[in-house]
């Protein structure tokens, strides 16, 4: 297209000019999706969407970011921000291969790993958790990125919650459970994500052994509807001989001493000839 024909098209509503160079198709603000294209033909050949930008396209987030962040090659001349991209130069060895998709983004993988360097404790639970629940990556996956990495904030929490989630734990309020009352009271240790038996619902913890189910009802998706199918499974699961504890958010992260209990309790009625061990909170609380 010559500069005539640009010009007739601006003029008529046919293309609107995005930045110099780089033109949408009507009249109408662009969308994520074509703002983070804008950003990689901005950036140049090599470019691609990273950080939230990136979690969006790929599903790990559902958040709309303000800004497009953009990476750029090593050495190439960052470009400046006008607010809708921000352009980072990659150091090299870092990420793993050239961006895919379109527009071109980092992997999972990567993508995890930087915005768990820019986050905070509980966000990075958050973020590992996620990446494995919607199946976009593996345990497996995550931890060789993470070892391949020379300079990797919360590597120690991130390794761990690697190792939590290759045994089931896909949520925040599952690892929570994992380690803040099974494991700190030596609990035994139960399955998770699995069926019971006779059961087409998938349980959040199975102690099969002990014919026990702990359900933990997450911030979403039980309420309405949602409480309707709780109701089932759980009557479901009596019917087949199985007991359910269920507890919250608030029960795990400020009650995990007193669920401990609970469960330990239970377990020891069903035959587990062992008993709960007192973890530091218990040992504070008793003070």
């Amino acid at each position: 297209m010559t500069r005539h024909v640009i010009a007739r098209c601006l003029g008529d509503g046919q293309l609107s000019t995005v930045v110099r160079g780089i033109y949408g198709i009507g009249t109408a603000a662009p969308t994520f999706d074509g703002l983070a294209w804008a950003g990689c033909l901005v950036g140049g050949e090599g470019s691609r969407v990273g950080g939230l930008a990136a979690a969006r396209l790929l599903g790990l987030g559902d958040e709309v970011p303000e800004t497009v962040t953009v990476l750029l090659p090593a050495g190439r001349r960052a470009r400046r921000d006008d607010g809708r991209w921000e352009f980072v130069r990659e150091r090299p060895g870092v990420r793993s291969g050239p961006g895919r998709g379109s527009p071109p983004r980092s992997s999972v993988e990567d993508t995890v790993l930087d915005l768990c360097d820019r986050s905070d404790r509980e966000d990075v639970v958050g973020w590992v958790a996620a990446a494995v629940q919607r199946r976009l990556t593996t345990p497996v996956r995550l931890r060789r990125r993470l070892d391949a990495r020379d300079r990797v904030r919360h590597r120690r929490l991130i390794a761990s919650l690697v190792e939590d989630v290759a045994v089931g734990a896909e949520s925040p309020i599952e690892i929570a459970y994992l380690n803040d009352v099974e494991r700190a009271h030596g609990l035994p240790s139960g399955e998770r994500n699995r069926r019971p038996v006779g059961s087409t619902y998938l349980t959040d913890v199975k102690y099969d052994p002990y014919a026990l189910l702990v359900e933990l009802d997450g911030k979403l998706g039980h309420q309405g509807k949602g409480r309707f199918r709780d109701m089932r499974r759980d009557n479901t699961h009596v019917l087949l001989g199985r007991m359910t504890l269920r507890y919250g958010h608030a029960d795990v992260l400020a009650h995990p001493c007193a669920m401990a209990s609970e469960v330990a309790d239970l377990l020891i009625r069903c035959g587990w000839s062992g008993f709960p061990s007192r973890c530091r909170r218990c040992a504070r609380s008793a003070g």
